[in-house]
């Protein structure tokens, strides 16, 4: 059967990724409600010999079998499904996290700030079909940091299931805040000001999760007072359970796209802390508190005022209403049938 002569059956859908990260796999579910879906995960082909060519193979594969393109981030995967798509008239759909566009050098963190990578960055976001940033931020971001011109760029933001994410049990005098343990991570989403805090408000109890990467986890808990446990990487149930615990979720970050964690715990009826940088102000609105970046002392009294705040329910109706799982499919869908029809 010809590729014209197909309308009968679903169309399908390449998603290519290089994580199992929970919002991935949202979009993986969202988008097999509509299409025939074929998922090709990158990461098992990071670390093997000769990698690169099976990864570039199973590529070619998929995108002769798809009718569009679905890449996570735009890295090296995307320039490889974009040269392919256009070889063989397969448009492409490249979403855009943040590190990609990303040019922060006072903590070294963006691919925009070696000049191969921002070339290859800047390559892909010009030839692909369609970029999905998840936050307006990230496309002012590339337009500002790669040259691009962003007329292919439409921001659309993750989408958060509130029956998933619930508030639940007695809240606790309690700051939470979750990411990865390592040297990038304790200056871009504010960990060691996190940990700074706790040493203002010794009666609250101050827990970051997250997995260790490095030796970063060592410089935290020298600087850490009693009062800060490190509850270390969790599975998916223990984290609801943590947001639904704390009272206060704090977003200390330099540099974020739209942080998945802050809508979560925002969900769960935890009052926000953050800073002022990309999506985090587009997530907060005015539910929660802001702070300077990098300031501990003025995140522990944003922290005390939280502690006290009513706004939990306010914060949790904000991310239902403006990050639905909904709006998202919709949009996605639209896109997907516009560039395929």
């Amino acid at each position: 059967m010809s590729r014209s002569a197909s309308s009968s059956r679903r169309k399908r859908v390449l998603f290519v990724h290089p994580s199992k990260a929970p919002f991935i796999q949202a979009d993986i579910d969202l988008l097999s409600g509509h299409f025939e879906v074929r998922v090709l995960d990158t990461s098992s082909y990071r670390h093997s010999l000769g990698g690169a060519v099976v990864a570039a193979y199973h590529m070619w594969k998929g995108v002769l079998w798809a009718d569009l393109d679905y890449v996570w981030f735009a890295d090296r995967p995307a320039r490889w499904a974009i040269r392919f798509g256009r070889l063989l008239g397969r448009p492409t759909v490249v979403i855009v996290g943040g590190y990609e566009v990303a040019k922060v050098p006072e903590i070294s963190h963006g691919l925009a700030l070696d000049p191969k990578k921002r070339d290859m960055v800047a390559c892909i976001l010009r030839k692909a079909d369609r970029v999905l940033p998840v936050d307006e931020s990230l496309k002012h971001d590339a337009i500002r940091n790669l040259g691009v011109a962003g007329d292919n760029i439409e921001s659309l933001p993750t989408g958060y299931d509130p029956e998933e994410f619930k508030p639940s049990g007695r809240k606790e005098r309690m700051a939470l805040t979750v990411g990865i343990v390592d040297k990038l991570n304790l200056k871009r989403k504010g960990l060691e000001v996190f940990v700074q805090a706790a040493a203002y408000l010794p009666d609250v109890k101050f827990v970051l999760v997250g997995g260790s990467r490095d030796n970063a986890l060592d410089d935290l808990t020298k600087m850490s007072s009693p009062n800060v446990e490190f509850a270390g990487s969790v599975p998916h149930g223990e984290l609801v359970s943590c947001y639904q615990r704390a009272r206060v979720y704090c977003q200390l970050s330099v540099y974020e796209g739209l942080p998945n964690a802050l809508c979560e715990a925002m969900l769960c009826e935890c009052v926000p802390v953050g800073t002022r940088v990309n999506g985090i102000p587009k997530a907060i609105g005015d539910t929660g508190f802001y702070v300077p970046v990098g300031d501990a002392k003025a995140a522990a009294e944003a922290i005390q005022q939280a502690l006290v705040s009513p706004k939990g329910g306010e914060a949790r109706e904000r991310i239902k209403g403006m990050f639905s799982l909904e709006k998202r499919e919709k949009r996605l869908v639209e896109i997907i049938e516009e560039l395929t029809r």
